[in-house]
């Protein structure tokens, strides 16, 4: 799966942030519940080790990732030193609230009129960076969309007095060596859709479901699920739904499209891609 991700724009955030690591107290790193790993970008780790500064990692939309699964990626980003992880979904007001205490908490030298805790939101394109800066602001002050690559250039707010956020351009890594974290980040819709096939994707994404949760297969879309592969699980939801091209030939690329729908949406159930578990074994 060959994937162009990498524009100028890109290059000059990756620049960009580096330079402003050195002026912060702390990085809130967003990734996706349902595949922490895949949606980590090794770089943010690398800076914010370089400049040691403290990490709130938030395992954005938690309400619909699996909770055991996320339940142990908490605990395994606690482990690490100078990290907290924290589960929730920057729609949620309530949760959105508990993220300026977190964060404060890796900063006690901070969070004060004199020295506000200075916050840098950081994360891939598409993971929820400026839903989290609206939430917190309470004002469409970052755009915001359903495309990678919204936001183009660092923006400083003031939270409050004991608060300020940068809000960073997403930074996808430039390259991947696994994979499986592509194919995970183009089902989970982080890497834009014309980087990809939907009938690939949508495969790997049935592969994946038929090992963790065949039983939200099957109440879903009412096939039989035991001992199939993930391509013929499209096909038999293409037959079950009737989506047929020209000639009664069944339209496997528009049974991906609802598959992945399902998915994104949360339609087929609170899922997780990946365990610390897994995730472990693959890099193996």
């Amino acid at each position: 799966m060959t994937i162009e991700w990498f524009p100028g724009h890109m290059a000059s955030a990756r620049k960009k942030a580096a330079e402003t690591m050195g002026k912060i107290d702390v990085v809130v790193e967003l990734l996706d519940a349902r595949l922490p790993g895949a949606s980590s970008n090794p770089l943010i780790e690398r800076l914010r080790r370089d400049r040691q500064r403290p990490c709130l990692k938030i395992l954005n939309k938690a309400d619909l990732a699996d909770p055991e699964a996320t339940a142990a990626w908490v605990a395994h980003y606690g482990d690490q030193k100078l990290v907290k992880a924290v589960a929730l979904s920057c729609k949620k007001p309530a949760d959105v609230a508990k993220v300026p205490r977190l964060a404060a908490a890796l900063a006690p030298h901070r969070d004060s009129p004199l020295k506000p805790v200075r916050m840098m939101v950081m994360g891939v394109p598409n993971v929820g960076k400026s839903t989290l800066i609206n939430a917190l602001l309470k004002r469409k002050a970052a755009p915001t969309g359903d495309e990678p690559a919204i936001t183009r250039q660092q923006s400083r707010f003031e939270l409050d007095e004991r608060h300020e956020l940068i809000d960073t351009p997403g930074l996808m890594a430039p390259a991947m060596r696994h994979e499986s974290d592509a194919l995970m980040l183009a089902a989970s819709h982080i890497i834009g859709p014309d980087a990809y096939n939907d009938e690939v994707v949508g495969s790997f994404l049935a592969d994946v479901l038929l090992e963790r949760y065949p039983g939200l297969l099957r109440t879903r879309y009412g096939v039989e699920v035991q001992g199939i592969k993930g391509y013929r699980l499209i096909a038999a939801i293409a037959g079950k739904r009737r989506y047929l091209r020209k000639g009664g030939k069944p339209d496997d690329e528009k049974a991906a499209r609802a598959l992945l729908r399902d998915y994104r949406s949360g339609l087929l159930g609170r899922v997780s891609l990946e365990t610390p578990e897994s995730r472990a074994a693959m890099l193996k």
